[in-house]
């Protein structure tokens, strides 16, 4: 059986991040790389059902340091750029 959250959305310019690992240090590992890309708050750190870890943290995507502000940059359209003439 599928479990379905029922939570409100994040503010506007965050993220809420789920992630579920076989281990603590695992789920620790990938928070600790999302937070070297985007601001965040504390992490929460909860038992799954089958002995794993769920870690859950919200992220400010509105302020991006580190290697997510430079890729975010460079991803972005630059203003006036249309669409090329084999995109038509």
């Amino acid at each position: 059986m599928k479990h379905i959250e029922t939570q409100t959305l994040p503010p506007l310019g965050h993220a809420e991040v789920r992630i579920i690992a076989h281990t603590p240090e695992a789920a620790r590992a990938v928070a600790e790389a999302l937070r070297h890309c985007f601001a965040g708050a504390e992490q929460r750190s909860y038992p799954g059902l089958d002995g794993d870890t769920r870690l859950h943290l919200t992220v400010d995507t509105a302020a991006p340091a580190g290697p997510a502000r430079s890729w975010l940059a460079a991803s972005r359209t630059p203003a006036g750029a249309g669409a090329h003439s084999d995109e038509i």
